[in-house]
């Protein structure tokens, strides 16, 4: 089963450097400042994500139409 093709899931893309580079530059922010996301999340898994790689995720929203967020991948850390 592909956990993208679910109702709930929102849609997941992996960012180009050239559109990681444009979002920093925007927000004045950098990878710190970005909320995380770990490598073996099953939608990371999906789309082919590596670690350090940055995540474009749409959400539909009933105020704004569309609402964009940004996860950094990260390692799971080892229990």
């Amino acid at each position: 089963m592909n956990v993208l093709k679910h109702e709930m899931v929102p849609e997941h893309s992996i960012m180009s450097g050239e559109d990681v580079e444009l979002l920093f530059s925007t927000y004045r922010i950098s990878t710190e400042d970005l909320p995380r996301i770990y490598h073996d999340d099953p939608a990371m898994l999906a789309i082919g994500a590596k670690i350090n790689d940055v995540i474009k995720i749409v959400r539909k929203s009933l105020t704004a139409g569309r609402a964009e967020s940004y996860r950094l991948v990260v390692k799971r850390p080892k229990k």
